[in-house]
Protein backbone atom coordinates (compact mmCIF):
# COMPACT_ATOMS: atom_id res chain seq x y z
CA UNK A 1 0.00 0.00 0.00
CA UNK A 2 2.97 2.35 0.85
CA UNK A 3 4.23 1.60 -2.74
CA UNK A 4 0.82 2.36 -4.21
CA UNK A 5 0.80 5.57 -2.53
CA UNK A 6 3.88 6.69 -3.03
CA UNK A 7 3.60 6.65 -6.43
CA UNK A 8 0.28 7.99 -6.74
CA UNK A 9 1.55 10.98 -4.87
CA UNK A 10 3.66 11.73 -7.37
CA UNK A 11 1.18 11.55 -10.49
CA UNK A 12 -0.50 14.30 -7.61
CA UNK A 13 1.45 16.78 -7.55
CA UNK A 14 1.07 18.45 -10.84
CA UNK A 15 -2.40 18.33 -10.07
CA UNK A 16 -2.93 19.39 -6.73
CA UNK A 17 -4.29 22.62 -6.46
CA UNK A 18 -7.55 23.17 -4.93
CA UNK A 19 -9.34 22.34 -8.28
CA UNK A 20 -7.10 19.20 -9.62
CA UNK A 21 -7.11 17.31 -5.81
CA UNK A 22 -10.06 16.19 -5.45
CA UNK A 23 -10.46 15.05 -9.03
CA UNK A 24 -7.42 13.44 -8.71
CA UNK A 25 -7.97 11.41 -6.17
CA UNK A 26 -11.78 10.58 -7.19
CA UNK A 27 -10.69 9.41 -10.54
CA UNK A 28 -7.83 7.16 -8.79
CA UNK A 29 -10.38 5.37 -6.97
CA UNK A 30 -12.27 4.36 -9.16
CA UNK A 31 -9.40 3.44 -11.79
CA UNK A 32 -8.66 0.83 -8.28
CA UNK A 33 -5.15 2.62 -8.49
CA UNK A 34 -6.16 3.43 -4.82
CA UNK A 35 -6.96 -0.21 -3.14
CA UNK A 36 -10.07 -0.65 -0.82
CA UNK A 37 -9.40 -0.01 2.67
CA UNK A 38 -5.95 2.01 2.29
CA UNK A 39 -5.58 4.64 4.80
CA UNK A 40 -5.08 7.93 3.19
CA UNK A 41 -2.87 10.78 4.61
CA UNK A 42 -3.81 13.09 7.49
CA UNK A 43 -4.77 16.51 6.05
CA UNK A 44 -1.86 17.95 8.08
CA UNK A 45 0.59 14.89 6.47
CA UNK A 46 -0.74 15.23 2.73
CA UNK A 47 -0.75 19.17 2.72
CA UNK A 48 3.04 19.24 3.56
CA UNK A 49 3.25 16.65 1.19
CA UNK A 50 2.40 18.55 -1.92
CA UNK A 51 2.90 21.80 -0.71
CA UNK A 52 -0.63 22.89 -0.48
CA UNK A 53 -3.33 24.52 1.79
CA UNK A 54 -4.36 22.08 4.33
CA UNK A 55 -8.30 23.28 3.61
CA UNK A 56 -7.81 22.47 0.24
CA UNK A 57 -6.94 18.81 1.41
CA UNK A 58 -9.63 18.75 3.84
CA UNK A 59 -12.42 20.13 1.42
CA UNK A 60 -11.37 17.47 -0.69
CA UNK A 61 -11.82 14.70 1.62
CA UNK A 62 -15.00 15.96 2.67
CA UNK A 63 -16.29 16.04 -1.05
CA UNK A 64 -15.46 12.34 -1.62
CA UNK A 65 -16.58 10.80 1.69
CA UNK A 66 -19.88 12.52 0.77
CA UNK A 67 -19.89 11.03 -2.56
CA UNK A 68 -19.02 7.76 -0.84
CA UNK A 69 -15.69 7.43 -2.23
CA UNK A 70 -13.68 7.78 1.17
CA UNK A 71 -14.88 6.67 5.22
CA UNK A 72 -13.27 9.02 8.12
CA UNK A 73 -13.65 6.75 11.28
CA UNK A 74 -12.21 8.32 14.26
CA UNK A 75 -9.08 6.91 15.63
CA UNK A 76 -8.40 4.92 12.33
CA UNK A 77 -8.19 7.71 10.14
CA UNK A 78 -9.10 8.34 6.38
CA UNK A 79 -9.81 5.36 4.54
CA UNK A 80 -11.16 3.85 0.51
CA UNK A 81 -14.15 3.01 1.34
CA UNK A 82 -14.88 -0.61 0.75
CA UNK A 83 -17.52 -0.23 -1.49
CA UNK A 84 -16.37 2.62 -4.02
CA UNK A 85 -13.16 1.37 -5.41
CA UNK A 86 -14.22 -2.12 -6.40
CA UNK A 87 -17.32 -1.24 -8.14
CA UNK A 88 -17.33 2.31 -9.64
CA UNK A 89 -14.80 1.16 -11.91
CA UNK A 90 -16.81 -1.86 -13.24
CA UNK A 91 -19.82 0.19 -13.29
CA UNK A 92 -19.09 3.07 -14.82
CA UNK A 93 -15.39 3.24 -15.74
CA UNK A 94 -14.04 6.98 -15.68
CA UNK A 95 -12.96 6.41 -19.63
CA UNK A 96 -17.22 6.46 -20.65
CA UNK A 97 -17.30 9.50 -18.17
CA UNK A 98 -14.69 11.96 -18.07
CA UNK A 99 -15.23 14.43 -14.93
CA UNK A 100 -16.49 17.89 -16.42
CA UNK A 101 -17.97 19.76 -12.94
CA UNK A 102 -15.47 21.06 -10.71
CA UNK A 103 -19.00 21.89 -8.78
CA UNK A 104 -21.89 19.70 -9.09
CA UNK A 105 -24.87 21.15 -7.39
CA UNK A 106 -27.56 18.68 -8.39
CA UNK A 107 -31.05 18.68 -6.77
CA UNK A 108 -32.40 15.93 -5.14
CA UNK A 109 -29.49 14.07 -4.16
CA UNK A 110 -29.08 13.09 -0.59
CA UNK A 111 -25.51 12.84 1.43
CA UNK A 112 -24.41 9.22 0.32
CA UNK A 113 -21.66 9.19 2.42
CA UNK A 114 -23.83 9.02 5.36
CA UNK A 115 -26.34 6.64 4.26
CA UNK A 116 -26.22 4.27 7.65
CA UNK A 117 -24.28 1.39 6.78
CA UNK A 118 -23.98 -0.36 9.86
CA UNK A 119 -27.25 -0.01 10.91
CA UNK A 120 -28.37 -1.02 7.60
CA UNK A 121 -26.35 -4.58 7.61
CA UNK A 122 -27.48 -4.49 11.15
CA UNK A 123 -31.36 -4.49 9.95
CA UNK A 124 -30.98 -6.38 7.07
CA UNK A 125 -29.17 -9.68 8.66
CA UNK A 126 -31.76 -9.21 11.92
CA UNK A 127 -34.63 -9.04 9.24
CA UNK A 128 -33.34 -11.92 6.81
CA UNK A 129 -32.95 -14.34 10.45
CA UNK A 130 -36.62 -13.29 11.09
CA UNK A 131 -38.07 -14.15 7.54
CA UNK A 132 -39.68 -17.87 7.53
CA UNK A 133 -39.51 -20.07 4.58
CA UNK A 134 -42.97 -19.00 3.56
CA UNK A 135 -41.79 -15.09 3.60
CA UNK A 136 -39.42 -15.61 0.89
CA UNK A 137 -41.63 -17.18 -1.85
CA UNK A 138 -43.14 -14.35 -4.50
CA UNK A 139 -44.15 -11.40 -2.05
CA UNK A 140 -47.76 -10.24 -1.79
CA UNK A 141 -48.13 -7.14 -4.05
CA UNK A 142 -48.99 -4.51 -1.83
CA UNK A 143 -46.08 -5.48 -0.19
CA UNK A 144 -44.58 -7.28 2.75
CA UNK A 145 -47.31 -6.98 5.93
CA UNK A 146 -44.64 -6.28 8.40
CA UNK A 147 -42.92 -3.18 6.85
CA UNK A 148 -46.83 -1.91 5.95
CA UNK A 149 -47.47 -2.43 9.67
CA UNK A 150 -44.41 -0.42 10.28
CA UNK A 151 -45.09 2.44 8.17
CA UNK A 152 -48.63 2.61 8.96
CA UNK A 153 -47.10 3.46 12.61
CA UNK A 154 -44.50 5.98 11.54
CA UNK A 155 -46.89 7.67 8.94
CA UNK A 156 -49.36 8.00 11.99
CA UNK A 157 -46.67 9.38 14.34
CA UNK A 158 -44.20 11.44 12.26
CA UNK A 159 -46.92 12.71 9.52
CA UNK A 160 -50.12 12.71 11.68
CA UNK A 161 -51.96 10.61 8.91
CA UNK A 162 -54.77 8.60 9.34
CA UNK A 163 -53.27 5.25 8.21
CA UNK A 164 -53.72 1.54 8.48
CA UNK A 165 -51.41 -1.14 7.32
CA UNK A 166 -53.89 -2.03 4.86
CA UNK A 167 -53.89 1.12 3.36
CA UNK A 168 -49.99 1.08 2.34
CA UNK A 169 -48.89 -0.44 -0.80
CA UNK A 170 -45.05 -0.85 -0.90
CA UNK A 171 -43.67 0.73 -4.36
CA UNK A 172 -40.40 0.89 -6.53
CA UNK A 173 -40.25 4.43 -5.08
CA UNK A 174 -42.08 7.42 -5.68
CA UNK A 175 -42.01 7.36 -9.72
CA UNK A 176 -43.30 3.98 -9.76
CA UNK A 177 -46.44 5.38 -7.37
CA UNK A 178 -47.22 7.72 -9.61
CA UNK A 179 -47.21 6.04 -12.40
CA UNK A 180 -49.69 3.24 -11.08
CA UNK A 181 -52.16 6.42 -10.04
CA UNK A 182 -51.97 7.95 -13.37
CA UNK A 183 -52.70 4.85 -14.82
CA UNK A 184 -55.54 3.96 -12.52
CA UNK A 185 -56.96 8.09 -13.16
CA UNK A 186 -56.67 7.22 -16.88
CA UNK A 187 -58.70 3.81 -17.09
CA UNK A 188 -61.31 5.68 -14.62
CA UNK A 189 -61.87 8.12 -17.22
CA UNK A 190 -59.83 10.70 -16.73
CA UNK A 191 -57.89 12.72 -19.60
CA UNK A 192 -55.68 15.37 -17.72
CA UNK A 193 -53.94 15.94 -14.67
CA UNK A 194 -53.23 19.27 -13.09
CA UNK A 195 -49.55 19.84 -11.79
CA UNK A 196 -47.84 22.92 -10.21
CA UNK A 197 -46.19 25.17 -12.17
CA UNK A 198 -42.93 25.47 -11.96
CA UNK A 199 -42.26 21.14 -11.28
CA UNK A 200 -40.09 18.64 -11.90
CA UNK A 201 -39.85 18.04 -15.19
CA UNK A 202 -39.21 14.37 -15.25
CA UNK A 203 -42.80 13.96 -13.46
CA UNK A 204 -44.33 15.97 -16.11
CA UNK A 205 -42.51 13.47 -18.62
CA UNK A 206 -44.37 10.64 -16.67
CA UNK A 207 -47.68 11.45 -16.37
CA UNK A 208 -47.22 12.14 -20.41
CA UNK A 209 -45.65 8.78 -20.77
CA UNK A 210 -48.57 6.75 -18.97
CA UNK A 211 -51.43 8.91 -21.10
CA UNK A 212 -52.43 11.39 -19.26
CA UNK A 213 -51.57 15.65 -20.26
CA UNK A 214 -50.38 17.50 -17.41
CA UNK A 215 -52.25 21.29 -16.70
CA UNK A 216 -50.01 23.85 -15.29
CA UNK A 217 -51.76 25.69 -12.23
CA UNK A 218 -49.04 28.37 -10.85
CA UNK A 219 -47.55 28.84 -7.54
CA UNK A 220 -47.59 31.59 -5.20
CA UNK A 221 -45.58 31.73 -1.90
CA UNK A 222 -48.50 30.61 -0.63
CA UNK A 223 -48.45 27.30 -2.91
CA UNK A 224 -50.46 25.73 -5.71
CA UNK A 225 -53.38 28.51 -6.44
CA UNK A 226 -56.61 26.78 -5.87
CA UNK A 227 -58.44 29.63 -7.53
CA UNK A 228 -56.58 28.64 -10.76
CA UNK A 229 -56.76 25.16 -10.10
CA UNK A 230 -60.64 24.98 -10.55
CA UNK A 231 -60.78 26.60 -13.45
CA UNK A 232 -58.65 24.06 -15.36
CA UNK A 233 -61.72 21.31 -15.43
CA UNK A 234 -59.14 18.89 -14.26
CA UNK A 235 -60.08 16.19 -11.58
CA UNK A 236 -56.83 15.06 -9.91
CA UNK A 237 -54.07 17.22 -9.36
CA UNK A 238 -50.41 16.68 -7.59
CA UNK A 239 -48.90 18.41 -5.15
CA UNK A 240 -45.88 18.90 -3.07
CA UNK A 241 -47.62 21.01 -0.02
CA UNK A 242 -45.24 19.90 2.93
CA UNK A 243 -42.42 21.72 0.36
CA UNK A 244 -42.74 22.44 -3.18
CA UNK A 245 -40.70 21.46 -5.52
CA UNK A 246 -38.78 23.22 -6.68
CA UNK A 247 -39.57 26.73 -5.48
CA UNK A 248 -40.07 25.40 -1.75
CA UNK A 249 -42.96 27.37 0.08
CA UNK A 250 -45.14 25.41 1.85
CA UNK A 251 -49.14 25.10 1.04
CA UNK A 252 -50.90 27.89 3.22
CA UNK A 253 -53.24 26.52 5.75
CA UNK A 254 -55.56 28.25 3.57
CA UNK A 255 -54.88 26.85 0.82
CA UNK A 256 -54.94 23.30 2.29
CA UNK A 257 -58.40 23.60 3.29
CA UNK A 258 -59.27 25.23 -0.11
CA UNK A 259 -57.90 22.32 -2.14
CA UNK A 260 -59.68 19.72 0.45
CA UNK A 261 -63.27 21.78 -0.63
CA UNK A 262 -62.44 21.87 -4.08
CA UNK A 263 -61.60 17.63 -4.42
CA UNK A 264 -65.04 17.14 -2.46
CA UNK A 265 -66.82 19.34 -5.28
CA UNK A 266 -65.65 17.99 -8.01
CA UNK A 267 -65.53 14.03 -6.74
CA UNK A 268 -61.41 14.50 -7.27
CA UNK A 269 -58.26 13.47 -6.28
CA UNK A 270 -55.29 14.79 -5.07
CA UNK A 271 -52.06 13.23 -5.50
CA UNK A 272 -49.56 14.61 -2.25
CA UNK A 273 -46.12 13.62 -3.02
CA UNK A 274 -44.09 14.26 0.37
CA UNK A 275 -40.70 13.82 -0.96
CA UNK A 276 -38.66 15.16 1.51
CA UNK A 277 -41.20 15.99 4.20
CA UNK A 278 -38.57 14.66 6.81
CA UNK A 279 -35.92 17.52 6.26
CA UNK A 280 -37.51 20.16 7.90
CA UNK A 281 -34.52 22.45 9.90
CA UNK A 282 -36.38 25.45 11.77
CA UNK A 283 -39.58 23.80 12.95
CA UNK A 284 -41.81 20.90 12.45
CA UNK A 285 -43.23 19.89 8.98
CA UNK A 286 -46.87 20.49 8.74
CA UNK A 287 -49.25 17.28 9.01
CA UNK A 288 -49.75 15.57 5.82
CA UNK A 289 -52.08 16.92 3.71
CA UNK A 290 -54.23 13.42 3.76
CA UNK A 291 -55.07 14.04 7.44
CA UNK A 292 -57.56 16.29 6.30
CA UNK A 293 -58.98 13.90 3.44
CA UNK A 294 -57.98 9.93 3.75
CA UNK A 295 -60.79 9.38 1.06
CA UNK A 296 -59.60 12.06 -1.02
CA UNK A 297 -55.67 12.28 -0.89
CA UNK A 298 -53.34 9.45 -2.45
CA UNK A 299 -50.15 9.87 -0.54
CA UNK A 300 -46.35 9.23 -2.04
CA UNK A 301 -43.47 8.71 0.37
CA UNK A 302 -40.10 7.48 -0.51
CA UNK A 303 -36.37 6.52 0.94
CA UNK A 304 -34.86 7.78 -2.06
CA UNK A 305 -34.34 11.57 -0.31
CA UNK A 306 -33.87 9.99 3.23
CA UNK A 307 -31.62 7.16 2.88
CA UNK A 308 -30.65 6.63 -1.24
CA UNK A 309 -31.97 6.40 -4.42
CA UNK A 310 -30.45 3.30 -4.93
CA UNK A 311 -32.81 1.37 -2.72
CA UNK A 312 -35.72 2.02 -4.50
CA UNK A 313 -38.60 1.63 -1.85
CA UNK A 314 -41.47 3.79 -1.98
CA UNK A 315 -44.69 4.14 -0.53
CA UNK A 316 -48.78 4.82 -1.43
CA UNK A 317 -51.05 5.70 0.83
CA UNK A 318 -54.81 5.09 -0.29
CA UNK A 319 -58.33 4.28 0.64
CA UNK A 320 -61.31 3.27 -0.92
CA UNK A 321 -61.92 2.69 -4.01
CA UNK A 322 -58.48 3.66 -6.20
CA UNK A 323 -56.40 0.75 -3.86
CA UNK A 324 -57.92 -2.37 -5.58
CA UNK A 325 -56.76 -1.51 -8.68
CA UNK A 326 -54.03 -0.44 -7.86
CA UNK A 327 -52.43 -3.46 -5.98
CA UNK A 328 -53.76 -5.68 -8.90
CA UNK A 329 -51.97 -3.36 -11.31
CA UNK A 330 -48.98 -3.57 -9.05
CA UNK A 331 -49.43 -7.55 -9.10
CA UNK A 332 -49.26 -7.33 -13.17
CA UNK A 333 -46.83 -5.41 -13.12
CA UNK A 334 -43.70 -6.69 -11.16
CA UNK A 335 -45.76 -9.21 -8.48
CA UNK A 336 -44.11 -7.11 -5.83
CA UNK A 337 -40.96 -5.58 -4.21
CA UNK A 338 -37.86 -7.55 -2.99
CA UNK A 339 -38.47 -9.12 0.32
CA UNK A 340 -35.50 -8.65 1.61
CA UNK A 341 -35.01 -4.87 1.37
CA UNK A 342 -38.67 -4.91 2.31
CA UNK A 343 -37.47 -6.54 5.72
CA UNK A 344 -34.61 -4.44 5.77
CA UNK A 345 -36.65 -1.58 5.94
CA UNK A 346 -39.09 -2.68 8.30
CA UNK A 347 -36.55 -3.56 10.72
CA UNK A 348 -34.60 -0.20 10.39
CA UNK A 349 -37.77 1.45 11.15
CA UNK A 350 -38.91 -0.76 14.14
CA UNK A 351 -35.70 -0.55 15.74
CA UNK A 352 -35.13 3.22 15.24
CA UNK A 353 -32.39 3.12 13.30
CA UNK A 354 -34.41 5.46 10.59
CA UNK A 355 -35.49 7.91 13.20
CA UNK A 356 -31.72 8.54 14.77
CA UNK A 357 -30.72 8.44 10.95
CA UNK A 358 -33.19 11.34 10.07
CA UNK A 359 -32.13 13.31 13.29
CA UNK A 360 -28.32 12.79 12.09
CA UNK A 361 -28.92 14.20 8.67
CA UNK A 362 -30.68 16.38 9.62
CA UNK A 363 -28.44 18.28 11.48
CA UNK A 364 -25.97 17.50 8.45
CA UNK A 365 -28.30 19.37 5.72
CA UNK A 366 -28.95 22.27 7.95
CA UNK A 367 -25.17 23.03 8.32
CA UNK A 368 -24.76 22.48 4.55
CA UNK A 369 -27.66 24.88 3.84
CA UNK A 370 -26.39 27.47 6.26
CA UNK A 371 -22.74 27.37 4.84
CA UNK A 372 -23.83 27.51 1.13
CA UNK A 373 -25.96 30.50 2.48
CA UNK A 374 -23.73 32.20 4.40
CA UNK A 375 -21.34 32.40 1.98
CA UNK A 376 -24.00 33.70 -0.83
CA UNK A 377 -24.66 36.26 1.30
CA UNK A 378 -21.17 37.63 1.60
CA UNK A 379 -20.45 37.35 -2.05
CA UNK A 380 -23.59 38.22 -3.46
CA UNK A 381 -25.90 40.09 -1.34
CA UNK A 382 -28.53 40.63 -4.06
CA UNK A 383 -29.33 37.04 -4.94
CA UNK A 384 -32.34 36.47 -2.43
CA UNK A 385 -33.11 32.85 -1.11
CA UNK A 386 -36.39 31.60 -1.36
CA UNK A 387 -38.79 29.31 0.34
CA UNK A 388 -38.92 27.30 3.92
CA UNK A 389 -35.36 26.36 5.48
CA UNK A 390 -36.02 22.74 4.24
CA UNK A 391 -35.29 20.12 1.60
CA UNK A 392 -31.87 19.25 0.04
CA UNK A 393 -31.98 22.55 -2.25
CA UNK A 394 -32.39 25.99 -2.34
CA UNK A 395 -33.58 28.39 -4.71
CA UNK A 396 -32.00 31.97 -5.35
CA UNK A 397 -34.01 34.80 -6.35
CA UNK A 398 -31.56 36.46 -9.11
CA UNK A 399 -32.20 40.71 -10.31
CA UNK A 400 -34.86 41.63 -12.39
CA UNK A 401 -33.74 41.33 -15.44
CA UNK A 402 -31.49 38.63 -15.52
CA UNK A 403 -31.89 35.68 -17.75
CA UNK A 404 -31.13 32.71 -15.78
CA UNK A 405 -30.63 30.14 -18.47
CA UNK A 406 -27.45 32.25 -20.12
CA UNK A 407 -26.27 33.07 -16.37
CA UNK A 408 -26.44 29.02 -15.85
CA UNK A 409 -24.74 28.55 -19.00
CA UNK A 410 -22.48 30.87 -18.07
CA UNK A 411 -21.52 28.73 -14.98
CA UNK A 412 -21.39 25.24 -16.70
CA UNK A 413 -18.42 26.93 -19.15
CA UNK A 414 -16.73 27.28 -15.84
CA UNK A 415 -17.42 24.09 -14.49
CA UNK A 416 -20.47 24.73 -11.83
CA UNK A 417 -23.80 22.40 -12.80
CA UNK A 418 -26.77 24.23 -11.50
CA UNK A 419 -30.32 24.57 -12.70
CA UNK A 420 -32.48 27.92 -14.29
CA UNK A 421 -35.38 27.94 -12.42
CA UNK A 422 -36.96 28.69 -16.22
CA UNK A 423 -35.66 24.97 -16.85
CA UNK A 424 -38.99 24.18 -14.32
CA UNK A 425 -41.59 26.00 -15.73
CA UNK A 426 -44.38 25.09 -18.00
CA UNK A 427 -45.25 28.28 -18.97
CA UNK A 428 -43.53 31.12 -17.53
CA UNK A 429 -41.08 31.16 -14.02
CA UNK A 430 -42.19 33.37 -11.67
CA UNK A 431 -39.13 35.08 -11.39
CA UNK A 432 -35.36 34.83 -12.97
CA UNK A 433 -33.53 32.31 -10.42
CA UNK A 434 -30.74 29.46 -9.80
CA UNK A 435 -32.06 26.06 -8.17
CA UNK A 436 -28.76 24.57 -5.89
CA UNK A 437 -28.51 21.11 -4.46
CA UNK A 438 -26.60 20.99 -1.45
CA UNK A 439 -27.44 17.49 -0.35
CA UNK A 440 -24.75 15.57 -1.27
CA UNK A 441 -22.00 18.39 -1.42
CA UNK A 442 -19.49 18.61 1.94
CA UNK A 443 -19.90 22.36 3.84
CA UNK A 444 -16.49 23.14 2.76
CA UNK A 445 -17.19 22.18 -0.93
CA UNK A 446 -20.69 24.48 -0.44
CA UNK A 447 -18.61 27.38 -0.16
CA UNK A 448 -16.03 26.60 -2.63
CA UNK A 449 -18.81 26.35 -5.00
CA UNK A 450 -20.16 29.91 -3.86
CA UNK A 451 -16.87 31.70 -3.76
CA UNK A 452 -16.23 30.33 -7.43
CA UNK A 453 -20.13 30.92 -8.18
CA UNK A 454 -19.51 34.71 -7.33
CA UNK A 455 -15.98 34.99 -8.82
CA UNK A 456 -17.66 33.87 -12.53
CA UNK A 457 -20.40 36.33 -12.20
CA UNK A 458 -17.71 39.20 -10.87
CA UNK A 459 -16.32 38.28 -14.70
CA UNK A 460 -19.75 39.27 -16.54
Amino acid sequence: MKENWSTFRELLLPTAGPRGLERALREAIRAGHLPAGMRLPSTRDLAGQLGIARGTVTAAYDQLAAEGYLEARRGSGTRIALASAATSATVEPTAARPVRWEHELRTGMPALGAFPRTAWSSACRAALNGLSDHDLGYPEAAGLPALRGELAGYLARVRAMAVRPEDVVVTHGSAEGLALLVRSLRQAGHTELAVEDPSYPGQLELIIEHGLRPVPVRVDDEGLRVADLMGTGCRAVVVTSAHQYPLGVALSPRRRRALVKWAGTVDGTIIEDDYDAEHRYDRPAHAALQALAPDRVAYLGTTSKTLAPGLRLGWLVLAGRHRAPIVESKRLHDRGNGVLEQAGFAELLRSGGYDRHLRSTRRLYRQRRDALLSELAARVPEWQPIGIAAGLHVVLRLPPGTNDRELADRLADDGILLAPLSAYAMTTAPFPGLVIGYGNVSAGRLRAAAAAIADSVGRL
